[in-house]
């Protein structure tokens, strides 16, 4: 396997077309370099994109742009993130354990793609926007439209990831990320759970997003379930029925770490906590 350091996002394309499907793209490796290890991939060379300026870090002005090798600590710790999408701080401050926070980055979690990337499903309630570069310039895909399939997306084989684009969101808007694992720290999720919610001053829902992962090939948006909270004033008949379209617009499997039936089963209750975490949020402005 060869190793290459590329400078610049120009370098980094014209070496994925170089080398074509042997290369695989190296931010923090914490994804990368454990799937080598377990022959889920074989890469011919890796092309490490961190030397490359303009990648890294998080600048607010209007929009929130989010650089693809900044590092989960760093948008855990984010004043602007805390302040704008706190469910995207609370996904990332549950990406394993402090030593892969402190190296993995944001990037790296969105395009290796697992069904379960905590970061994913708080980044679909925002409507987060992808910008990929490649040969033939720079492109946007939206949130909905960027995983594709399990561990795929819609980044080209010869394109990078150069920015996580949230818009700027109405007033009393909130949202929240609640996970469920079988232990509470370094714990692939079992089921992950965010929601947003835009509030009407008389607490009538103006705008409901929900998003999983985990219970699906890839981390989804769940359109039944936002548009049964539209125009609620969130009374517990609505909270009920939106968990009910929530559990059939699912498709969890068996493995390891949890059956199907319990995902389903966490669902709904999941979905309530996580609502009334971004309720609050949304009537004192928070996120």
């Amino acid at each position: 396997m060869e190793f290459t350091s590329a400078a610049s996002v120009e370098e980094a394309t014209a070496l994925l077309v170089e080398y074509g499907t042997a290369a695989q793209i190296l931010a923090g490796g914490t994804d990368v370099m454990l799937q080598q290890a377990r022959g889920e991939i074989s890469a011919g060379v890796l092309i490490h994109i961190g030397r490359i300026p303009g990648l890294v870090g998080i600048t607010g002005n209007g929009s929130v742009r989010i650089g693809p090798l900044t590092t989960h600590r760093s948008l855990a710790r984010s004043r602007l993130v805390l302040m704008t999408a706190p469910a995207l701080a609370e996904a990332a401050a549950t990406v394993g354990g402090w030593q892969t926070q402190a190296v993995g980055t944001i990037g790296g979690n969105v395009c290796n793609a697992s069904p379960a990337a905590d970061t994913a499903a708080p980044l679909l309630v925002a409507g987060a926007s992808f910008e990929l570069t490649g040969p033939r310039g720079t492109r946007t895909v939206v949130g909905d439209s960027f995983f594709i399939g399990r561990r795929q997306t819609a980044r080209a084989t010869d394109e990078i990831l150069t920015a996580i684009v949230l818009p700027h969101h109405p007033e009393r808007t909130g949202d929240a990320y609640l996970k469920v694992g079988r232990r509470s720290a370094m714990e692939v999720a079992v089921v992950g759970l965010a929601a947003r919610l835009t509030l009407d001053v008389d607490g009538t829902v103006e705008g409901a997003r929900i998003a999983a992962c985990s219970v699906a090939p890839t981390p989804m948006r769940i359109a039944e379930a936002e548009e049964i909270l539209q125009g609620s004033r969130m009374e517990s008949e609505a909270i009920a029925a939106a968990g009910e379209a929530l559990t059939r617009a699912v498709s969890p499997i068996d493995d390891a770490r949890a059956t199907a039936a319990y995902r389903t089963r966490v669902l709904p209750g999941l979905l309530a906590r996580a609502l009334g975490v971004a309720a609050a949020r949304a009537e004192r402005g928070v996120g």
